[in-house]
């Protein structure tokens, strides 16, 4: 899938719960995910991506396809006007579109129990909140955590301006203090999240991340390169700490190349990095690859590195360790906890491409062609949640919704159908609701 890991995130759930007989409809918003024919319903609400477009002159892209005038919408005109000026406008903007379609469905008669809003947190929300609909949230990391990064990265006094205004802090704050709940994927973004959001921890919840086994399994068929690292990261995104890879590539031995699953185009600055470096002919830049792609990415690869800087969980580190490749992260964000849940790899200091390479080192010296092979036994002795296998991570849902339905945020009954939506690929929200009998959800993503 090409709309990054909240679209994959909604992708995977939705599918999950349908299995266990829930009926999904889905709203969602550029990039979208695969097509879910397990759903029931399938709504897609336009967003020009304007922010983005203006970074890379696509200037002709930001006119409505087939409708040039509709850029004169008020929502439209807003997100024109405001990314501009250099603010993120998708969050408030899908928010908004979001409330309208929902007000719409809502007069044709349908109802929802709960509304789950996955970190789009617009005052939108707030407004489903307003008909009547508990609402809760999943929040993978604050993005004060982003806003911190990108201010270390910036290199003039307007940059840290033009920083500390482009992400919707405030905004996403004030709605999260809000709302019923705030699910979140560790231990360490749920501290991040009280402290930067000033949500009372006893409002958050840690539901962690499922990982298909059936789907993410080491496969014999596949030869492995005892010379390639793979990478799964953006090197746009400073948390990814790309940069630092590449410095650390330069300090391992020759033969040793990196593949790295990331944006291809020759803008990309990791192309310029490597040339500095003198690494550029041991590097490899994919693109954006499927998952079936990356499936097969995974067990060819000798190890796969992590050098995130902050990460909210890690799904590459345990989607590596499911296909039976060691791993070596950063100590940092929620690695060290999915790290020592799964036991497959090793932690080294962030921001330290000699770390990273004495790590290499060290995995390389093991050379254990078992390490990092996560099975379903060995998932449930180390307490890690999959969804196929131990389904876990459904259960945790099932009790989030049951709880919710003890303390009153819930009417006395549970949801058997679900309506998700999603705005663009960085932010999930998911609700759940009833009509009559029956109940749905919503997932919302929105693309940071």
């Amino acid at each position: 899938m090409n709309c990054g890991g909240q679209g994959i995130y909604l992708y995977f759930l939705a599918r999950e719960l349908t299995r266990l007989g829930i009926e999904v409809d889905v709203v969602v918003g550029p990039p979208y995910p695969d097509p879910m024919p397990f759903a029931r319903s399938v709504e897609r609400v336009p967003n020009q991506e304007h922010w983005a477009r203006w970074f890379t002159r696509d200037y002709a892209g930001m006119l409505p396809e087939g409708r040039p005038t509709a850029a004169l919408h008020p929502l439209n005109l807003y997100e024109l006007g405001a990314s501009r000026l250099g603010f993120l406008p998708e969050p408030m903007a899908f928010s908004l579109r979001a409330f309208r379609c929902m007000a719409r469905r809502l007069r044709e008669g349908e109802r929802w129990d709960l509304v789950h809003d996955v970190q789009c947190l617009g005052y939108g929300v707030l407004g489903l909140r307003a008909l009547g609909m508990p609402v809760v949230t999943t929040i993978h990391h604050p993005l004060t955590v982003d806003r911190r990064a990108s201010l270390i990265r910036d290199e003039t006094f307007r940059d840290r301006i033009g920083s500390m205004a482009f992400y919707p802090v405030g905004m996403q704050a004030w709605v999260a203090r809000r709302i019923d709940r705030v699910f979140t994927s560790s231990e360490e973004s749920a501290r991040t999240i009280a402290a930067a959001f000033r949500v009372p921890p006893h409002r958050i919840r840690n539901v962690l991340n499922g990982l298909d086994t059936d789907f993410y399994k080491p496969d014999g068929r596949i030869q492995k390169n005892e010379t390639e690292l793979l990478c799964v990261g953006r090197a746009s995104d400073p948390n990814k700490g790309i940069r630092n890879l590449i410095r650390s590539l330069a300090q391992m031995p020759e033969e040793l190349t990196l593949t790295l699953v990331d944006n291809d185009h020759p803008d990309n600055d990791v192309f310029k990095w490597a040339r500095e470096a003198g690494v550029a002919h041991r590097l490899t830049v994919t693109g954006r690859e499927e998952s079936e792609a990356l499936v097969r990415l995974y067990p060819q690869a000798a190890l796969t590195l992590v050098p995130s800087r902050y990460d909210g969980f890690g799904l590459p580190a345990v989607e590596s360790m499911a296909c039976g490749t060691p791993v070596v992260a950063c100590r940092a964000g929620a690695l060290p906890e999915v790290m020592a849940l799964c036991d497959g790899g090793t932690l080294v200091d962030k921001d330290s491409p000699e770390a990273l390479a004495a790590g290499v080192r060290a995995l390389q010296t093991r050379n254990n062609p078992e390490c990092g092979v996560l099975t379903p036994a060995e998932a449930a002795e180390h307490g890690f949640v999959t969804l196929r296998h131990e389904e876990a991570w459904l259960r945790e849902l099932a009790r989030a919704a049951l709880y919710l339905s003890f303390v009153g945020v819930l009417p006395g009954y549970v949801s058997t159908s679900l309506l998700a939506s999603s705005c663009q690929s960085e932010i999930c929200s998911a609700t759940f609701a009833s009509a009559g009998g029956a109940a749905r959800g919503l997932f919302c993503f929105q693309h940071l």
